[in-house]
């Protein structure tokens, strides 16, 4: 069985976007990884998409989109929010976890690939520890 992870995030155009690329880097078909905002942006951030394109990944295919938009794909496995606190809306899900990870929409661009490094780690271990 595909784990199915949701990453949450306020605007959906930084964090919850390079999770989501991430967990399909990391996990493959073993993952269908989605993104979403409590409020969002309508555009991934620039910055995020030339952070992962350093990486090899071309985030410009993605899209900045609502919880309405994914709750079609509930249950999740995995719900992981990312600093949207009480704005984020209940989902679905057999596991709710929060990283506490700053938003990087405003950093330089060597801050901004340490949270985004930050991600993929994260995204990794989680990837790892679902259903072991």
């Amino acid at each position: 069985m595909k784990k199915k992870i949701l990453f949450v995030c306020i605007e959906n155009s930084n964090r919850s976007q390079m999770a989501q690329a991430f967990a399909r880097i990391h996990g493959g078909e073993d993952v269908s990884a989605y993104s979403a905002g409590s409020k969002p942006s309508g555009v991934v951030n620039p910055k995020a998409i030339t952070a992962m394109k350093a990486l090899g990944y071309d985030l410009s295919t993605h899209e900045s989109k609502s919880l309405d938009e994914v709750k079609e794909y509930a249950p999740f496995d995995a719900v992981v929010t990312m600093g949207c606190g009480d704005a984020c809306p209940w989902m679905p899900a057999k596991q709710f976890i929060d990283w506490q990870i700053p938003d990087p929409r405003h950093m330089e661009p060597q801050q901004f690939n340490e949270v985004r490094d930050l991600i993929g780690e994260k995204v990794k271990e989680l990837i790892n520890g679902i259903g072991a």
